[in-house]
């Protein structure tokens, strides 16, 4: 098997094309003109985008999938499937060659269409060698972090942009900008975001490596906040530069990056910012490089988490020689990557928002954020409105003690059932056993035992001038279109005016 990926016109087959990270690389690869193909469960606007490119994508993890490879080597013309409604047409493959077959840590080592290009003898990758081989041929700017990476990585790929860089962007995340995960840009710049969960984050050799933060997130996988540390080191040691955040103790004290930023300026660091002022239309903040008063900067994403995020983008920026006007002209008119405190809909005077937060850090940060649009909202009957989703029961259990502690901004707390991700259930772990421990400090915590439970509670449980925040990295926020049509049916049938007119 060969040691590097090849970019020169051998094809690609993607098994598990629709993830989020899988995708992304899949769509560069395809803008490049290389041949992609990829197998998956099910159609979506992801899928969709890649497949207007002309990627091939079979709706099953099959061994047959790879036959229009295997017959192509015995020297026999491909039997490619018909095209339906669902299906690109495949693009011809212009040599003899087996697939780079691309897979993630998803795929079971015991799927079918895996086992399938081992006995063909396919060369097999991981996602992250492809996005290693992109960053070795790039200037790269790697993201990584245990809270962020998202934001932060598609804040720099979009400051970037505006400033005429034309970059390559890899993210975790959907951006309108660039109207999806990915982009293929014409410059040597790419920014790309680096994933601890599963450990390959040491495989990226980067020019830049940003590091938002580090704890103990992946409890299925590492032991210890040292563990998690040790492959942090390792991503900073092959960076030629390491760029982090010095509020997190971590990061200062046991990686003691090249260049820093701090929310607090009295911790000396390269780049800080003060004169605060958060709202609900935003934040606003005087920035400062070391030393040196740069300007004020105002975002329009809300906290002082996002504001830590743009003060990475900023030290990025800065480090490639760029002036802090054109930065800050930049960063005030970026709008967010989805499901980052992602506005889904209003009905009924009800707003809905989806955030991706799994983790209590992350869970505490967003709900500082909406208190701030709720005490900003000015609507009398104001409420925080907190829908948790747990994401595995592992990391349920490992933190149950702080997730208990964490909701004390929201005004309800509502438990969804637990995403297992794949995981068994663990016995004693689940979505009463967290509302037990969340009551201990909150007095205003339910749990529903279906998301179909969970649907028909909120639907007379919320009311106008709440904001329903749905928080969590699972299927949770699959309820909310059907909660934004009862409640705009609602609305209707209050105001028989309006109604009249639609």
């Amino acid at each position: 098997m060969p040691d590097s990926v090849d970019f020169s016109g051998k094809p690609f087959h993607f098994i598990g094309i629709g993830g989020i990270g899988m995708s992304a690389l899949a769509y560069v690869l395809a803008k490049r003109q290389l041949p992609v193909y990829g197998s998956d469960l099910k159609s979506n606007h992801i899928t969709q985008r890649l497949q207007e490119l002309g990627v091939h994508i079979f709706w099953e993890q099959n061994a047959k999938n790879l036959e229009v490879f295997s017959t192509q080597v015995a020297g026999e013309s491909p039997r490619v499937p018909p095209v339906d409604a669902h299906r690109s047409q495949p693009a011809v493959i212009a040599d003899n060659r087996l697939p780079q077959v691309i897979c993630s840590t998803a795929i079971n080592p015991n799927n079918a269409e895996y086992q399938a290009a081992v006995a063909l003898g396919c060369p097999i990758f991981h996602r992250s060698d492809v996005l290693a081989a992109l960053i070795q041929t790039h200037h790269s700017i790697a993201v990584a972090g245990t809270h962020g990476k998202t934001t932060t990585s598609s804040l720099i790929g979009y400051l970037l942009l505006e400033a005429g860089l034309d970059p390559t962007i890899v993210v975790g995340g959907e951006v309108e900008a660039w109207s999806g995960n990915a982009r293929l840009g014409s410059s040597p710049y790419l920014v790309a975001e680096a994933d601890e969960s599963d450990g390959s984050l040491v495989k990226f050799e980067s020019k830049v490596g940003v590091i938002t933060n580090i704890e103990l997130d992946h409890p299925d996988r590492y032991q210890s906040l040292e563990e998690v540390t040790g492959i942090f080191r390792t991503f900073a040691q092959r960076c030629q530069t390491t760029i982090g955040c010095i509020d997190c103790e971590v990061v200062r004290d046991r990686l003691k990056p090249d260049i820093t930023y701090s929310l607090d300026r009295t911790l000396g660091a390269d780049y800080s910012a003060d004169g605060l002022d958060l709202s609900a239309d935003g934040t606003r903040a005087q920035i400062w490089e070391r030393g040196t008063h740069l300007g004020q900067l105002h975002l329009g994403l809300l906290g002082k988490h996002n504001l830590s995020n743009a003060l990475a983008a900023i030290a990025v920026a800065r480090s490639l020689g760029l002036e802090f006007e054109a930065i800050a002209q930049a960063l005030a008119s970026f709008q967010g990557a989805r499901r980052r405190f992602e506005l889904l809909g209003m009905a009924n005077q009800i707003r809905f928002i989806d955030d991706y937060a799994h983790h209590p850090s992350e869970i505490a940060a967003t709900l500082s954020a909406a208190r701030l649009q709720v005490d900003g909202s000015g609507h009398p009957n104001r409420r925080l409105v907190a829908i948790f989703q747990p994401h595995r029961y592992s990391r349920t259990q490992t933190f149950i003690r702080e997730f208990a502690a964490v909701f004390g901004e929201a005004d309800r707390v509502i438990i969804a059932p637990v995403y297992s991700a794949g995981e068994a259930p663990i016995a004693g772990v689940s979505s009463d056993h967290l509302a037990s421990a969340i009551a201990e400090h909150h007095n205003q915590v339910d749990a529903q035992p279906t998301l179909a439970d969970l649907k028909n509670f909120l639907r007379d449980f919320l009311q106008p001038g709440d904001l329903a925040l749905f928080l969590g990295a699972g299927d949770l926020n699959g309820i909310v279109p059907d909660l934004l049509d009862w409640h705009r049916q609602v609305e209707r049938e209050q105001d028989p005016v309006q109604s009249s007119r639609s």
